[in-house]
């Protein structure tokens, strides 16, 4: 009997903190935007500060959210 070697038995990885970060950073993008235009132009303010975040992360190695996913378990890729 052949071994089914096709997606569905390969193993799970998990997420990078990279990857976690990404997809956090774009789906908070997309809420404060959707609530800037059906609510209050003020959510744009977090707009603006998951784009400040995503710049400390890039230059210090560190922002907000990386710390909380770190405690949470998450490593970087490069680990």
């Amino acid at each position: 009997m052949a071994e089914n070697k096709g997606p569905a038995c390969t193993p799970r990885r998990r997420w990078s903190l990279e990857r976690v970060l990404f997809a956090l950073a774009a789906t908070m993008t997309l809420v404060s935007v959707t609530l800037a235009l059906l609510v209050s132009p003020w959510f744009l303010a977090l707009t603006a500060f998951v784009g400040v975040s995503q710049w400390m992360y890039v230059t210090l190695g560190d922002c907000p959210a990386s710390l909380v996913l770190r405690r949470c378990g998450l490593q970087e890729a490069s680990r």
